[in-house]
């Protein structure tokens, strides 16, 4: 038996999930948003590029909410950034804690600018929108920092919580080393459905965007599978503790709902119909959201009680 069986749950419990997975939607969204601004054919491209900088600036906020209000005492959420006796920021760069703190607060001022820039590109008031700043945030060279740095911050958003969980000495979190990649892999899966679910919506983007947002999906969607695949295998033999209803939520909601239904979907959806790129986008958001579901509050639920191990 690992020794990570014998270990307290930190019980982290759904304004963690929820965290974990708004934030992995805005990081995915920024970054993906940011690839059509700097690689995308044309203009046509615009009304995505700024969508996903709106996805991302909410998430970002959302993010923040819930983390903030996830701690014990709410209010000193500043005590993660600022050392309470000398008032000098305070940073971990060994903390997977700290590092992503840091990261959103990084992360949440790039996608601000972002989110400005696009918003002064649609309206002219408040005038504020068309002031010297803000049109400077408009220009290339700008846009590309901000783009890029933006692109670097979302990333480490979307794909730390896996760290941060591999190093909480708990079963399965600290059972593999390949936890941040899949829910890396799995953030890059649910960016993209969260940017053709809203662009579908609002009928947003060039079909072409949309086209190759799809692609791109579909793609990352079958590399999800392999890495959750070869994720079981390198839990050995903790991954019995999927022997149970927690496996079926991972088999039929994540693995059957989330990933094979969408491929299909995509596969047989040639010209992009709106009805079939919704219901795939939802059910690729589906299950983003049932696998973070699965993997917290599956070790959350294990404890040890003398020599046996008991759970859900």
């Amino acid at each position: 038996m690992s020794d990570t069986f014998f270990t307290a749950s930190p019980h982290w419990a759904w304004w963690i999930i929820l965290y974990f997975f708004v934030g992995v939607i805005a990081g995915s969204a920024f970054f993906l948003a940011s690839l059509l601004h700097l690689f995308g054919p044309g203009s046509g491209d615009r009304p995505l590029v700024r969508l996903g900088y709106y996805i991302a600036f909410v998430g970002v906020l959302i993010s923040g909410f819930l983390l903030t209000i996830d701690l014990p005492r709410p209010l000193r959420f500043w005590h993660m950034v600022i050392q309470n006796h000398t008032g000098e920021p305070m940073f971990k760069p060994w903390v997977p804690m700290s590092v992503g703190v840091w990261g959103l607060l990084f992360f949440g001022l790039f996608s601000f600018l972002a989110a400005l820039a696009a918003l002064s590109e649609e309206r002219e008031r408040p005038r504020l929108l068309q002031s010297p700043p803000v049109r400077i945030l408009r220009r290339r060279g700008p846009s590309i920092v901000i783009a890029v740095l933006g692109s670097i911050f979302g990333l480490l958003i979307a794909g730390y919580t896996g760290v941060l969980l591999a190093v909480t000495n708990r079963p399965i979190w600290a059972d593999s080393t390949l936890l941040g990649l899949l829910f890396l892999v799995s953030g890059a899966s649910t960016g993209a459905a969260a940017l053709i679910l809203v662009a579908t919506w609002r009928q947003a983007g060039h079909p072409s965007s949309i086209g190759w947002l799809t692609w791109f999906d579909r793609n990352v969607l079958v590399l999800e599978l392999l890495v959750l695949i070869v994720f079981l295998v390198s839990l050995g033999s903790v991954a019995r503790v999927f022997l149970s209803w927690w496996g079926a939520v991972l088999v039929v909601g994540v693995v059957g709902a989330g990933i094979l239904i969408p491929l299909l979907l995509e596969r047989g959806n040639r010209v992009h119909a709106p009805r079939h790129l919704v219901r795939s986008a939802s059910l690729v958001l589906l299950g983003g959201f049932l696998l973070r579901v699965v993997v917290l509050l599956s070790s959350n639920q294990i404890h040890v009680i003398g020599s046996g191990v008991t759970g859900p």
